[in-house]
This record gives structure tokens, C-alpha cells and sequence, in this order.
């Protein structure tokens, strides 16, 4: 696909990407390039890593990304069945604006099949971060994208521009190592 090769041209260059996932249209970059990920931060005209997600291909790769996989985290994989994101304790390999405070870091593993693609092709996770300025609403289709957030964009993939469906948040929940779960945002 076209728009994977692009993608991944601008991914590999240190680039912001415009994708759809399965919740809504994102800002991504190469979650292992800081210079990148803070690109995204200034897009956004955010000071921090507000709304800003690991996306994976696949659950085996979340492990080169934190020091241990709690068990509650695994258990909450294996039942899932929509899109969500959980905070891990122990972040490791990964840009260090992408890493908060307390060591944690997001990480959601996507059921798209263009972004399993994407990253797949790339080999490394992505950010996932909703396409929008902070503080205004996410971008539920392509339309609802502002000016500002597409002309900063060096790649926008074309694919699911013209899709109607509106997409929602995934949920959101940190787990602990020992077993401490935390829902956040269902």
C-alpha cells in the first residue's frame, strides 16, 4: 500500500504522520525518536506528553518496551475485546518525552489492520496521539482535522479519509506490578 510506504519514509526521517486508527485519526511518529515525539508536543501546543500512546502491532512486542508485564495487564489483554490502552510501570526503550514521571509510559496494541500493518513494515511502535490541539476535541473523522494539525503534518494517509464512521476513545488503564488496576477513562 501506498500509503504505508509513505508513511514509513516519513516515520524512518524523524517525521509526524496524520493516520487513522481504530479510535480516531492520529499524530504519530517513531516512539523511539524524542526529537520526533516533541515535534508532535509543539503541534499539539502542549508542554507535555498529554495524549500520547505507544502503539504496538502486536502484544509480543510490548515487553521490549517495559522491564516486566504485570500479570493483571496480561490477564486484561487476554479478555479485551475493544480498543485499550494500559499504563505500565517500568518504561524502557522509548523516547524519553514519551516516558512520565513516574517511570510509566501508554501503550495500546492496535486491532487496525492498516496501523498493525504500519508499524509492522517500520518494526518499531509508534505514537499515537489524537490529532487534534490540546484541550479541543478529538478528531472523530478526517473533517473535523484543523488547518493547523494537517499542515503539520509531513505524511497524511489517505486512507479512511471519506469514512462517515465517527471513531471514540479507547479505554484507559494502569496496572501495577502488583496487581494494582486503575480505570481511568472507560
Amino acid at each position: 500500500m501506498d500509503d504505508i510506504f509513505k508513511c514509513v519514509e516519513a516515520l524512518k526521517a524523524g517525521g509526524i504522520i496524520l493516520y487513522p486508527t481504530d479510535t480516531v485519526w492520529c499524530l504519530g511518529c517513531d516512539a523511539t525518536n524524542d526529537e520526533a515525539v516533541r515535534k508532535i508536543i509543539t503541534l499539539k501546543q502542549s508542554s507535555d506528553l498529554v495524549d500520547m500512546i505507544v502503539l504496538v502491532d502486536h502484544a509480543d512486542r510490548i515487553g521490549r518496551y517495559i522491564k516486566q508485564i504485570p500479570e493483571v495487564a496480561i490477564q486484561l489483554l487476554e479478555v479485551n475485546d475493544k480498543p485499550m490502552t494500559i499504563i505500565y510501570p517500568g518504561a524502557l526503550n522509548l523516547a524519553p518525552s514519551l516516558i512520565a514521571p513516574d517511570g510509566s509510559v501508554a501503550i495500546s496494541i492496535s486491532g487496525d489492520d492498516f496501523c498493525k500493518k504500519l508499524i509492522a513494515a517500520f518494526n518499531k511502535p509508534i505514537v499515537s496521539s489524537s490529532a487534534n490541539l490540546t484541550g479541543e476535541p478529538f478528531p472523530k473523522i478526517f473533517r473535523e482535522i484543523s488547518e493547523h494539525i494537517r499542515t503539520g503534518a509531513d505524511c497524511i494517509v489517505k486512507w479512511r479519509q471519506n469514512d462517515p464512521a465517527p471513531g471514540a476513545e479507547s479505554s484507559l488503564i494502569k496496572v501495577g506490578l502488583k496487581g494494582e488496576v486503575e480505570i481511568i477513562r472507560k
